[in-house]
């Protein structure tokens, strides 16, 4: 078994995420295609049509924007999966693009010296088993062998999101984190809105991050970090937080999204949203490395695989205002 231990102070996994500081978050796959960011699972899979994958343009960029990793969304709230997996139908490898998506963003992680974390949605609202909570948790652990089973090399972290559609004990979180870290035993793992009560469905505003107060309950047990997109947590942020009575030490992962803070995916209208101010991610990535926490910032590809100068230059901006550029 390998369920986190309760420790006042942060252990291996945990020191690497801290040392990490800086990512680039993916948003790719069938949304991107139907000008939306949430989906219901029922976008034909044909309409996932990139006319080219630009993997290594996208770590690139991060390398060279100063980021020490990248998270690659796998599956969203749709349930379409970028990589090929044989337990659905719903995935590249049925669409007019079989690339598989994972497969060549790890390849330019290991080109560039950089990590590689994945996203993966619990929720899923196209595949069939999902209300039938064994059998879906079955189904999640066998894609997770999949994506985490060594094709992909080192997985540095698990982004899981989506587990608010069913009550926290649904998930069977202990049973998922025991098989990413037999998988990968360096690998963080952590749910989206990860403090709060266990047997709520739903969050509460007094759970809000920057009201994060030490020995708050853990929604999502066992995590390895705190996450609720698009937040910041405050300048004294505690690092402490209960379950069965027990503290456990959680760093703190932020999100921003280059586009509006609120752009996931690429629309028709992309870059018509107002860019973040280059002085924005400096200010919250310095109130986050400061305090032993990570900043990871969203760049959407578009329909040619490509992400938009005008957002590279930004980042880029910041990354040299900051001093950690590359290039």
């Amino acid at each position: 078994m390998k369920t986190l231990l309760a420790d006042k102070a942060p252990n291996e996994c945990q020191k690497s995420l801290i040392q990490r500081k800086f990512g680039m978050f993916i948003h790719f796959g069938i949304n991107t295609f139907n000008d939306t960011e949430w989906s219901d699972g029922k976008l034909p899979v044909e309409s996932y049509r990139p006319s080219g994958i630009d993997a290594e343009g996208w770590v690139k960029n991060a390398y060279n924007a100063g980021m020490n990793y990248v998270i690659l969304i796998t599956k969203h709230h749709d349930g379409f999966c970028l990589w090929d997996t044989k337990y659905t139908d719903y995935c590249v490898n049925n669409s007019p693009n079989t690339t598989d998506v994972v497969e060549e963003v790890a390849k330019a992680c290991k080109k560039y010296g950089i990590k590689l974390g994945l996203y993966y949605s619990l929720w899923d609202r196209h595949e069939k088993c999902y209300k039938k909570h064994e059998e879906y948790i079955e189904y999640m652990c066998n894609q997770l062998k999949e994506l985490l089973g060594g094709k992909y090399g080192e997985i540095v972290e698990l982004w899981l999101d989506g587990g608010w559609d069913k009550r926290p004990k649904k998930w069977n979180i202990p049973k998922i984190y025991d098989l990413v870290h037999t998988l990968q035993p360096n690998c963080a793992m952590a749910v989206n809105l990860t403090i709060g009560y266990p047997w709520s469905k739903k969050p509460m505003k007094k759970f809000h991050p920057q009201k994060y107060k030490e020995g708050m309950p853990i929604r999502y047990f066992p995590s390895d970090f705190r996450l609720w997109d698009p937040n910041f947590t405050r300048e004294d942020d505690p690092k402490l937080y209960s379950h069965d009575k027990k503290l456990y030490y959680l760093p703190f992962e932020a999100t921003i999204c280059i586009r509006n803070m609120s752009n996931w995916f690429w629309d028709k209208d992309y870059t018509k949203d107002k860019l973040i101010e280059a002085d924005f991610i400096v200010d919250k990535y310095n109130l986050l490395t400061k305090h032993d926490n990570a900043l990871v910032v969203n760049i959407a590809p578009d329909i040619h695989g490509k992400q938009d100068k005008d957002d590279i230059d930004r980042l880029m901006l910041a990354a040299k205002m900051l001093g950690i550029a590359r290039q």
